[in-house]
């Protein structure tokens, strides 16, 4: 992985947006900083389409496309986006499943809810679990003192046992009945909201993002990035970032946002 002051001026001038999880990579200490927040705000002002890519629920969710400097959002870890068109004050939603189908998901998950808890001390059912649609979350460090590898390991294992896609992020352990991920939805979001071919135009965003859920967005965009805590996970992943921030969390993406704008400027100063 590359410092981040090593992408280029010439991919940041041409990008057409900026992808990121949230959790640990625009958060410190749980928290969103004005730093990140502001960033988000300037690199929407820039020009650019600015989507969360996230874990976080449904209701979470909802929030965050009505009311951040963003083009849409991806939740669930791929479940649905929403994209909030303030023009016609309207809510667009798009599941990968339908009503009735997440209903009949939601009482699986339940009962594989109870197996877990009950089998991995220390786990437990995220406080976020109720404002989700289409998977389940198990906490084992955001509300709960922090479990080992060895005890996520175990809950990714029972995810898996019962049929289940399951994913690790900095937090919790998310699991869904599905074949859906970040990448897949993302795709769909730019297409059907942008007119995006996200396929054809893949070195044309940056992903930020910092642990193990992330990888399908590290493995198909050539210019992703990670902040710093990245480090942590290193060995686990599969796919890395092409580049890293000497920052952790909010640091990271602050110093990968501010990259991208400095260049953006030199641009159109260049134009000018």
């Amino acid at each position: 992985m590359k410092p981040v002051s090593a992408l280029p001026h010439a991919v940041a001038r041409n990008l057409l947006g900026v992808l990121t999880d949230i959790d640990d990579t625009i958060t410190a200490d749980g928290r969103l900083p004005a730093s990140s927040y502001r960033m988000l705000a300037e690199l929407s002002a820039s020009g650019l389409l600015v989507i969360p890519i996230t874990g976080r629920p449904a209701g979470w969710c909802d929030m965050i496309a009505r009311f951040w400097p963003v083009g849409g959002v991806v939740g669930e870890n791929g479940a649905f986006y929403f994209r909030y068109d303030h023009e016609a004050r309207r809510m667009h939603r798009r599941f990968n499943i339908s009503d009735s189908e997440r209903k009949a998901v939601r009482a699986r998950l339940e009962r594989l809810a109870e197996r877990i808890v009950k089998e991995v001390p220390g786990a437990a059912v995220a406080s976020d679990q109720h404002y989700r649609e289409a998977d389940l979350a198990i906490d084992f460090r955001e509300d709960v003192p922090p479990l080992g590898q060895d005890a996520v390991g175990k809950i990714l294992a029972l995810f898996s046992e019962a049929g289940a896609t399951a994913k690790a992020s900095s937090i919790h352990v998310n699991g869904w009945f599905g074949r859906w991920d970040k990448l897949s939805m993302t795709r769909t979001l730019l297409a059907e909201a942008y007119g995006i071919d996200i396929d054809a135009e893949r070195e044309r965003f940056v992903f930020c993002g910092d642990s193990p859920n992330d990888e399908p967005m590290f493995r198909f965009f050539p210019f992703a990035c990670g902040v710093a805590n990245i480090v942590d996970h290193v060995d686990a992943l599969s796919a890395r970032p092409a580049f890293v921030a000497a920052g952790r969390g909010a640091e990271g993406f602050v110093e990968i946002a501010r990259r991208i704008l400095d260049a953006r400027d030199v641009g159109r100063g260049s134009q000018t």
